[in-house]
């Protein structure tokens, strides 16, 4: 019986090491080769509103809180069945753009550079959240009207990952990434990728619609994301 027992730790001592092996040789191949990962999602993020709940009851009523429609990628996030019309400077209009939810601290308009010429605003390349000294727009809903003063942005491409994916990639919350998208029509490099870590993200990549259209992202054959390098060039 003794002899059995230590056959059987032996045994199993054996097969721990062979599972470690595999494990480590499996992450260092996922570190060499991020692009072999099958869990990176590139979406494309249409114009879209983030209101406080404040503006939520003041354009749909009292009380009113945001509906699902569809969840989103990222757990918790979804589109709302309600939407808005848009309204820039003279009387330029975007009927029927989509809310999105929960509720935010600060109300926030994401757009396309082709959809700010629509409405006529001359709206800046920014991180989301960050709208200091933005260009603002009218907000019409079915119960009210609100103006906000400032909260129109183009929104900065970026990834959400979460501190597992940061590490694979060897990145750190804010550092700048690069997407790689390849097809027979228009492959393209897309650089300045924002990282944004979060304990709870899952890996997707966030473009406009003006920068899938312009990569074709509907027929691409592969998608890899890498770290932007340094620039090691030299100036006189």
């Amino acid at each position: 019986m003794q002899a059995g027992q230590a056959n059987s730790l032996l045994d199993r001592s054996s097969i721990e090491a062979i599972v470690r092996q595999i494990v480590e040789r499996e992450f260092l191949v996922a570190q060499q080769s991020p692009s072999a990962w099958p869990n990176l999602m590139v979406s494309i993020s249409a114009r879209h509103v983030h209101l406080t709940q404040e503006h939520v009851e003041q354009l749909f009523g009292p009380g009113h809180t945001l509906q699902i429609e569809k969840p989103l990628y990222q757990a918790g996030f979804f589109a709302a069945k309600e939407t808005v019309m848009l309204v820039g400077p003279r009387k330029r209009m975007l009927p029927n753009v989509r809310i999105l939810g929960p509720t935010r601290a600060r109300s926030q308009v994401e757009l396309a550079y082709t959809d700010a010429i629509s409405l006529g605003i001359e709206a800046p390349v920014r991180h989301s959240g960050d709208i200091a000294g933005t260009p603002g727009c009218v907000l019409v809903g079915p119960h009210g009207v609100i103006s906000l003063d400032e909260g129109v942005i183009r929104a900065a491409r970026h990834v959400h990952m979460s501190p597992l994916d940061a590490s694979r990639y060897g990145v750190k919350n804010r550092d700048q990434m690069e997407l790689h998208v390849k097809s027979q029509l228009c492959s393209m490099v897309l650089g300045d990728v924002l990282v944004r870590v979060d304990d709870h993200a899952k890996l997707e990549v966030h473009l406009d619609t003006d920068e899938g259209n312009a990569c074709m992202l509907e027929i691409a054959e592969s998608m890899e994301l890498r770290r932007s390098e340094p620039c090691s060039c030299q100036h006189e």
